[in-house]
Order: C-alpha cells, then sequence, then structure tokens
C-alpha cells in the first residue's frame, strides 16, 4: 500500500514538473506576440485620438502614484490613470497628450481606453483598447453616436443624462447602458482632472 502511495506522488510530482515545463516554453513563446499585439493596439488608439500627431512619446514625467493620488482626491477616485504619452508634430513639438486610463466602474467589468487631450484642454475625444460589457448595450460606448459627443469639447467635466443634452457639459447615455456610459464618461473626467493637475502648461 505504502509503495503505491509513493508511486503515484511519484509520478504525480513528475507530471506537475513537466506542465509546468510546457507551460513555461507557451509563455516563453507567446509573450512576445502578445505585447506586440498589445503595442499595435495602442498605437492605433493614440492616432485615432490624435491624428495630427507625427509620433507618440512616453511622458517620462509620469509617475503612477502620484497620478493615483491626484484622482484619489477628486470624485473619480474609481478610475486609474495607467499611462500618458506626448503627440508630437514632425518637429518634435508637444501638441498634446494621450492619458490611458482604466475605469473600474463598468457594468461587467474594467473597460480600457486613451483619451487625447490637446495642449488647451480640448478634448480630441477617445478610443477603447479594452471592454467587456454587454453586447449592443455597453459596447456602445465605443460606436461613434457616443464616443463623437466628447470631439472638439472644452468643458472641465461631463455628466450623463438619459435625454437629448441641454448643455455642453451633458453627454447622453447609450439606452440601456447608463452604467457603461457613465463609467466611460467619468474615465474621461479622469483624465482631465490629471491633464489640469500634472500636464497643463508643461510638466
Amino acid at each position: 500500500m505504502n509503495k503505491k502511495i509513493v508511486h503515484d506522488a511519484l509520478i504525480l510530482t513528475a507530471f506537475t514538473l513537466v506542465l509546468g515545463f510546457l507551460l513555461g516554453v507557451v509563455y516563453d513563446i507567446t509573450k512576445e506576440p502578445i505585447a506586440a499585439a498589445e503595442k499595435a493596439a495602442l498605437d492605433e488608439a493614440y492616432k485615432v485620438v490624435f491624428a495630427d500627431a507625427a509620433s507618440f512619446e512616453a511622458d517620462e514625467n509620469f509617475d503612477a502614484a502620484k497620478a493615483a493620488e491626484i484622482i484619489g482626491a477628486s470624485e473619480f477616485s474609481k478610475d486609474e490613470i495607467t499611462a500618458v504619452n506626448k503627440a508630437l508634430d514632425g518637429s518634435g513639438n508637444v501638441l498634446g497628450y494621450v492619458i490611458n486610463v482604466t475605469s473600474h466602474e463598468g457594468s461587467q467589468a474594467d473597460i480600457s481606453f486613451s483619451v487625447g487631450v490637446q495642449n488647451d484642454g480640448t478634448l480630441n475625444g477617445y478610443s477603447i483598447t479594452s471592454i467587456s460589457e454587454t453586447p449592443g448595450l455597453g459596447v456602445l460606448v465605443q460606436e461613434e453616436p457616443f464616443y463623437s459627443q466628447f470631439e472638439g469639447k472644452t468643458e472641465e467635466t461631463y455628466s450623463v443624462v438619459k435625454t437629448a443634452p441641454a448643455a455642453e457639459n451633458e453627454i447622453q447615455a447609450v439606452t440601456g447602458a447608463t452604467i457603461s456610459s457613465r463609467a466611460v464618461t467619468n474615465g474621461v473626467n479622469a483624465c482631465l482632472v490629471y491633464f489640469r493637475n500634472a500636464l497643463q502648461g508643461g510638466n
């Protein structure tokens, strides 16, 4: 009986070691293609929100902890600034910034997207890079009828309404997806809070 237990334990250990090795090999093979795909998705999002930019450069002054402190002190503390890139023209001048944000207020899961903000605070819009909201409802926040409401605006903050907007700072929610609409809107607001406190006027 004891021999059988030892035998089974050895087989299980060997199986675990082989499985661990195979998983490590698969990870090594796939990590670079995955990273490349993620970078390509971000680069595409950057171009969507800053079409005039010739290139993008990571903001060397970005500090995730400082960003969390800034956002944590605002009413948009459920949002997280994850990265900041400078949008540069052909001569290397800064046209504005692309701010990456993750909203933790989605109805199904986090929503991650990039927001383009010009130097004077004008919004270029946003481009979603990760979303798992309800098909046919929440996912519609990545469609033109919703995201176009932000483009070219200069308000300090935006609020979600269920009917036609009566003011420039009002954003009409996707029908049946108020939570998703508010999650994205608050994410944009968080980016603007960070922009005003850390980027506007140069950093």
